[in-house]
């Protein structure tokens, strides 16, 4: 097999143009050994591999986890079963999504039963690999951990992204009605074609007063932050009554905290999703989520907004378009 693997971790680069550069000094598209599959797993060849901003913090060194150096990075990929262990109930020739925090960035990748998922025929490789890591976020976030009910006004920071869009696309489907935030009229366009019902440019607007202004002063009952930093700082301020803060990610950089007055004075609840952690302490819950987003997809009810598709080879270049905020939706990469 081949694939890009990471040699000594790095830092992600800023705006400027040189995190391409960057990206590839320290990871290289070279041979590697055959993986073996699992004895209750598979090997699939990798049709398609969907990127997430935790890659990058991986190959950083930033992540919560750290595999030893060399590895190949990349969350989830989806192809076709080649290989199988003896305990699998997967079969050559299935097509699958496979998921693990690296591995994914190769012509094939190992994985075990409780982390692959079956396909609808239906379903391109290319949305597969869009939808995973994504669509299990949100729908976990907001269905088992923010409970949120029909009727409810949800907001989603950083609406554009893969994230955001899978949240709002979520929110619609549970009935709630979303507003979104982004920095750019060109990415609140992206939130606007994901289903979102109101739009905030944060740049030109002050989202806590712009949110208050949209639900008569009460707040948004549930607020998905995947920015951390400022942005969870002032969603405080304009959360309703027993509204519940989802905390995703920190994307912004800067872990944030709260007075715990504010927990008390407003009822409200914080609350976090690291959707890593249930491969790990409730794989069963995955799996049914998995099936639940399937159906979401067939009733069209989700659609995976994909930015770009190239080959597999231009890693760093679709990595670089992340690392410098030039991307919105999904990126995904594919072997040809």
């Amino acid at each position: 097999m081949k694939a890009w693997r990471v040699h000594e971790c790095g830092e992600m680069a800023g705006p400027g143009g040189e995190a391409a550069t960057l990206l590839r000094s320290y990871m290289r598209w070279e041979q590697c050994e055959d993986p073996l599959p699992p004895d209750a797993g598979v090997v699939i060849e990798v049709g398609a591999a969907g990127l997430n901003f935790p890659d990058l913090l991986l190959m950083a060194g930033k992540y919560q986890v750290s595999p030893p150096l060399p590895f190949v990075p990349g969350m989830e990929a989806a192809g076709t079963v080649v290989a199988v262990g003896a305990q699998s109930r997967y079969k050559v020739g299935q097509r699958v999504i496979a998921n693990g925090v690296w591995g994914a960035f190769g012509t094939h990748m190992a994985a075990p039963d409780t982390k692959t998922f079956a396909l609808p025929d239906e379903m391109s490789d290319g949305d597969a690999a869009a939808i995973h890591v994504i669509y299990q976020t949100s729908y976990m976030g907001l269905v088992y951990r923010a409970n949120l009910q029909s009727g409810e006004t949800l907001l989603v920071h950083g609406g554009s992204g893969g994230v955001g869009t899978s949240a709002i696309q979520i929110g619609k489907a549970l009935g709630a009605r979303v507003i979104a935030t982004a920095s750019s009229a060109e990415k609140l366009e992206v939130c606007k074609r994901a289903g979102a019902d109101e739009l905030i440019n944060y740049k030109e607007t002050d989202f806590v007063e712009a949110v208050k202004d949209l639900t008569d002063g009460e707040g948004a009952d549930v607020i998905y932050d995947p920015v951390g930093g400022d942005v969870f700082d002032k969603s405080s301020r304009c959360i309703a009554f027993a509204g519940r803060l989802l905390v995703i990610g920190f994307a912004s950089g800067r872990i944030p905290g709260i007075a715990a007055n504010r927990i008390l004075l407003k009822n409200i609840s914080i609350v976090g999703l690291h959707w890593v952690n249930y491969n790990i302490k409730a794989p069963e819950l995955v799996q049914r989520t998995h099936l639940r987003i399937l159906e979401l997809y067939r009733n069209k009810k989700i659609r995976p907004l994909i930015c770009s598709e190239r080959p597999m080879t231009e890693l760093p270049e679709a990595l670089a378009q992340v690392a410098e905020r030039r991307s919105w939706g999904k990126l995904v990469v594919v072997n040809q």
